[in-house]
């Protein structure tokens, strides 16, 4: 079930002029707050997407080294459900749940082509509902347990971290999330679980369906991401990730190591 965006903002008035950034900024992080994801829309040609990212912290480079990615179908993609450079579907999972430190608090993905025809939606939808109508014993076992979690990039690392799938962390709760690579038996009662949130995203995930230059930012420590396939492969992203500010006084922000894995 596909429901159309509620959270969306625009970076121009009514009179087509831009909306000034500090302004935007504060409205973005309104909407971030209550609904864990905003969608940026009639975004103007000359509009700075990274510098405008880097308002919400600092940027988190990429498993290549590059801190904005290009996402695009690619002529040799691997065709693997959660590559970037394939056309296919993807399952919903958090980013960087095999990250052996905290994982981006947001990720942001704006549009320079979009996908014409069907598919091609980012997909969202909000953990925390679903958090809080856990029973106590299950939540607490979520938050206890150390779980594994396998690199989800074809490279053969194998186990890269542990982590449990809710995490404490301050006065914020961290939520790690993957259909495909948390390690778990059939008869593990985390086997439920994702049994469950993938129904439950089916049946309530929001739909970004993409215009030139809109952006979307989304709560990765909240919310779960995936991808609708599509046959249209001049489909263009690109996104960056962004580093949670930790000490709010002296904007002191996370140092995330990001190729440091255990195998």
């Amino acid at each position: 079930m596909n429901r159309s965006p509620v959270s969306v903002l625009s970076q121009t008035d009514l009179n087509g002029m831009a909306i000034p950034v500090e302004q935007l900024e504060a409205n973005l992080r309104d909407l971030l707050t209550t609904h864990g994801y905003v969608l940026l829309t009639n975004v103007l040609d000359d509009f700075d997407h990274v510098l405008f990212c880097q308002r919400l912290g600092s940027l988190i480079p990429h498993i290549n080294g590059a801190t904005t990615w290009d996402i695009r179908p690619e002529p040799d993609n691997k065709n693997n459900v959660y590559y970037p450079g394939s056309n296919r579907t993807f399952a919903p999972h958090t980013e960087c749940f095999d990250f052996q430190g905290l994982p981006p608090r947001y990720l942001s993905l704006w549009c320079i082509h979009p996908a014409f025809g069907e598919g091609g939606e980012t997909t969202v939808a909000d953990t925390f509902p679903w958090i809080d109508q856990l029973p106590d014993s299950e939540r607490e076992r979520l938050e206890e347990v150390k779980f594994d979690w396998e690199n989800p990039h074809g490279s053969g690392l194998g186990i890269c971290s542990q982590h449990p799938v809710i995490e404490r962390f301050g006065g914020d709760r961290i939520v790690r999330f993957s259909c495909k690579n948390l390690v778990h038996s059939d008869g593990d009662s985390v086997a439920d679980l994702l049994r469950r949130w993938q129904f439950l995203f089916d049946q309530e995930h929001v739909a970004i369906r993409y215009e030139r230059n809109d952006m979307l930012v989304f709560d990765n420590w909240r919310m779960l991401h995936g991808r609708s396939g599509f046959q249209d492969l001049r489909r263009h992203l690109r996104r960056v990730q962004i580093g949670a500010v930790i000490d709010k006084t002296s904007n002191t922000e996370v140092n995330t190591k990001i190729n440091a894995v255990t195998v």
